[in-house]
């Protein structure tokens, strides 16, 4: 009960946190191609969220009453848009990556022959894919086809980890040494920092799901479903401070509005871009 409580105490912060952040780049900041990324991020992440939200509250009600509420079938629901919110994390955050260091290596292609709607094209493609690989997954795994839902995770594993998750990586270590090189001569562009952080806490608090979710595959055991739970409510919760914290410091670090903060990080590469 209490890692629950504290699952949905992180969900709630997460939830409103997220919402900040589909109201300020939905309506308030101008769009850019990488606030497009950002925003169906935070759509994702409410979602899980949202989902986690009710079903530890649903735990909760059931762990200290004795009526019944059919956890059982929340979870299923659960384990479905746990698998959507890893692969669509995971798939946005390359291509976020990805089309930041194609800004660093290839500047010329990026200002002048880039499609502006790359974007919105890639995020739909995403989509599409992400709904795609879950609903085959879920469709076989519910549907008690062992073996064909043990080939059918095993494939989405390894779809994420050989195919998106080395780009991605390999991107954001260029966008480190990035900032390193930058930062001796003057402060680095705050979303680089944005993305390596957001990056890298997705592998520190996304990735362990997955990696019990495969693992369960070989009937190995790792860590307990409401630890890994309680770390991917965690990475979903922790864009939007991240974006704050990094947009509200300068060299004297203040806190300022959020309205400001973001605009500080997700306004600058565009700036940026048609100054250079």
């Amino acid at each position: 009960m209490a890692i629950d409580g504290l699952t949905l105490l992180i969900c709630l912060c997460g939830l409103v946190g997220n919402g900040v952040v589909l109201w300020l780049l939905g309506f308030r900041i101008r769009r850019n191609p990488i606030t497009v990324y950002v925003l169906n991020l935070a759509v994702t992440d409410f979602t899980f969220l949202l989902f986690v939200a009710t079903t530890s509250l649903l735990f909760l009600i059931e762990n200290s009453s004795c009526y019944p509420v059919g956890i059982l079938k929340y979870q299923r629901w659960v384990f479905l848009f746990s698998l959507f919110s890893y692969n669509m994390g995971l798939y946005l955050l390359t291509a976020i990556s990805i089309e930041r260091c194609a800004s660093i290596l290839c500047p010329l292609w990026y200002r002048c022959r880039r499609p502006q709607r790359l974007s919105a094209a890639l995020c739909a493609l995403l989509w599409a894919l992400s709904i795609t690989v879950t609903a085959v997954v879920t469709s076989l795994c519910l549907m008690k086809y062992e073996r064909h839902c043990q080939i059918a995770l095993i494939s989405m594993y390894i779809l994420n980890f050989l195919i998106f998750a080395p780009p991605m990586v390999i991107s954001n270590v260029i966008l480190f040494i990035k900032v390193l090189c930058v930062s001796k001569r003057r402060q680095p562009k705050r979303l680089y920092i944005v993305i390596f952080l957001t990056v890298l806490f997705f592998l520190i608090f996304g990735v362990p799901l997955s990696i019990r979710n495969f693992l369960e595959q070989f009937s190995y055991r790792f860590m307990s479903s409401q630890a890994v739970f309680l770390l991917a409510c965690i990475n979903s919760s922790i864009n939007p401070f991240i974006y704050f914290l990094v947009g509200s410091c300068r060299r004297h670090c203040s806190l300022v509005s959020l309205q400001v903060a973001f605009q500080r990080v997700f306004e600058e590469t565009a700036v940026t871009t048609v100054s250079s």
